[in-house]
């Protein structure tokens, strides 16, 4: 496989990931660090970190609307117990 098809798959499962939390919004962060380590706020820290890389500014919370598909306090009232 090649460098273009693998980082196009990679960023496809990424898409997909974040669609299914952004489904699943009964799953609650502290479930996902518990069982897995990471939680919706680690991928916007990591997506943060990523464009950072690349020389593109997008601070915490610009991350952090991308990951919950909503600002983060809307998602918090809305489904955070």
């Amino acid at each position: 496989m090649d460098q273009q098809t693998q980082i196009e798959l990679e960023a496809a499962a990424f898409r997909r990931l974040l669609a299914h939390l952004q489904q699943h919004t009964d799953v609650q962060n502290i479930d996902l660090m518990d069982l897995a380590g990471f939680c919706r706020n680690c991928l916007s820290k990591w997506y943060m970190a990523a464009a950072e890389e690349k020389g593109i500014a997008i601070d915490y919370e610009q991350a952090r609307e991308y990951v919950y598909d909503m600002p983060y306090a809307e998602w918090k009232a809305k489904y955070q117990r």
